[in-house]
């Protein structure tokens, strides 16, 4: 196989996987039916592209593949007739919307799936590594190095919540606001979860810069819904203050650097002020939460950058109340400088 195919069906799988399988699966309302219509699409690829070459646009070349397999799939199943056209439909819009440049235009779901990942009706003590896997497409062994279970283990758990959201009829959608506090502290846990991955590194610099980009992503779109969520707003906040200091995390020989040993030149001037503007907008709420405290902790730390000085007083403030708050965030919150 020539060498540049491979790298282009690895590489739209790294950056669209996620994307692809919560556009199949809230149409499909089947998580491992969308998963397996994806893998043979990217079979599929593998075998195709080196012979007719890469497509113009990969990501779309899969949702059409993906797509037919799915529908396959379904015509080999007993559903309803009615459900079977809706599905139907809904695929062959999204194929319709395709332009002849072969460009795909269709909606990201992925926040749907998030909240489909984390519904109450699946066991809490599987929503993070169900989000890792189904929405940013992590390997089921991967996420059992990360929560120290066997990869059998992890994936039997993750088969079993798969099939709980199909056999459920657990909905793909941002739930309504009565619901919603009961439904986002999961959410952005899950998320939080993600960022400390792609913080530590998965299997290298591309992946760890991927992971955190994938999860500062899903914030993102989580305010862009929710503008009002301090919590959401503070979560945000928190991700773009510890981004904003990768560059100066290492020195040149890739050792580590201590928080207060890094060079506050190194860190991102830009990032820093959108991270405190975000702060400043969350405490407007008058809703103080762990996310804005574990936000206003690394503000403080980033204030050095002007003031060449930390303010260690009301370090030791925030840390007191986020102790109340989350005990156990206070080992993530040390753990992400």
């Amino acid at each position: 196989m020539p060498p540049d195919a491979g790298r282009a069906a690895e590489k739209v799988a790294r950056q669209s996987y996620g994307k692809l399988i919560a556009f199949l699966a809230a149409r499909s309302r089947d998580v491992p039916a969308a998963e397996d219509a994806l893998s043979e699409a990217l079979a599929s690829a593998l075998r195709a592209w080196p012979e007719r070459g890469i497509p113009g646009n990969p990501e779309a070349w899969l949702l059409v593949a993906a797509r037919r397999n799915l529908m396959q799939a379904t015509r080999h199943r007993t559903v309803e007739a009615k459900a079977q056209t809706t599905i139907l439909i809904a695929f062959e819009e999204a194929e319709e919307r395709m332009n002849e440049a072969g460009k795909a235009i269709f909606p990201d779901e992925r926040l749907k799936l998030l909240f489909a990942c984390t519904h109450p009706a699946i066991d809490s003590s599987v929503h993070t590594a169900l989000m890792l896997q189904t929405v940013l497409g992590i390997e089921a062994r991967t996420i059992a190095r990360t929560f120290v279970v066997s990869p059998d283990t992890m994936s039997q758990r993750l088969v079993r919540a798969k099939a709980k959201i199909r056999d459920a009829g657990i909905p793909f959608a941002v739930p309504p606001r009565p619901a919603l506090p009961g439904r986002l502290a999961a959410v952005l846990s899950a998320i939080y979860a993600a960022y400390g991955l792609g913080w530590d590194g998965l299997d290298g610099e591309e992946e760890r810069h991927s992971l955190a980009g994938e999860a500062i992503w899903l914030g993102r779109a989580l305010l862009a819904v929710l503008p009002d969520e301090p919590e959401a707003i503070g979560l945000l906040s928190l991700m773009l203050h510890c981004e904003a200091r990768r560059n100066a995390r290492r020195d040149s020989d890739g050792r580590y650097v201590p928080l207060d040993e890094q060079d506050t030149a190194a860190w991102n001037a830009i990032m820093i002020a959108e991270a405190d503007s975000l702060l400043r907008k969350a405490g407007s709420f008058n809703r103080f939460g762990p996310f804005q405290c574990q936000a206003a902790i690394q503000s403080v730390h980033a204030a050095r950058r002007l003031s060449g000085k930390t303010d260690w007083q009301a370090l030791t403030t925030l840390y007191a109340a986020l102790v109340m708050m989350k005990p156990t965030l206070v080992h993530m919150s040390a753990r992400l400088r």
